[in-house]
């Protein structure tokens, strides 16, 4: 991804350059070990081109940046009927505390970490390259 924002209420509250937007859902059960575990292997995860245009270049390798975005809808559950559940996201107090401690690990290990606002009503823009977009679980 060659640049990222969000903004909320016409605000922008975090952008980068060139790295990865990180959509972070917290559910039930996850725990500040998973949070740890997650932003070490976003940190090392190979995704951009190296010299050969292979993916074996990771944020630590580029210096690329991560742009953080709490996102409980990533476990809205739509197999019966019409309207999400969120019934495994955490609850918000939680999920809110696991999202720090991630974007807090995850600057720890080097990247420079930009973040949306927990619980606000963000517009998120960015400029998907290849576009390439992954699924990570701890």
């Amino acid at each position: 991804m060659s640049s990222a924002s969000v903004s909320v209420d016409g605000e922008v509250v975090g952008e980068i350059g060139a790295g990865l937007v990180v959509l972070l859902g917290v559910g039930q059960g996850d725990s500040g070990a998973e949070a740890a575990k997650l932003a070490d292997k976003v940190s090392k995860l190979r995704v951009f081109d190296d010299d050969t245009g292979r993916m074996d270049r990771s944020l630590l390798d580029t210096g690329g940046a991560a742009l953080c975005i709490s996102q409980f809808t990533l476990y809205g559950d739509v197999r019966r009927g019409l309207r999400p559940s969120f019934t495994e996201a955490a609850d918000p107090a939680v999920g809110e505390q696991l999202y720090e401690q991630f974007c807090l690990a995850l600057e720890g290990s080097g990247v420079p970490v930009s973040k949306g606002r927990f619980g606000a009503r963000m517009r998120v823009s960015l400029v998907n390259e290849g576009p390439v977009t992954l699924l990570l679980e701890a």
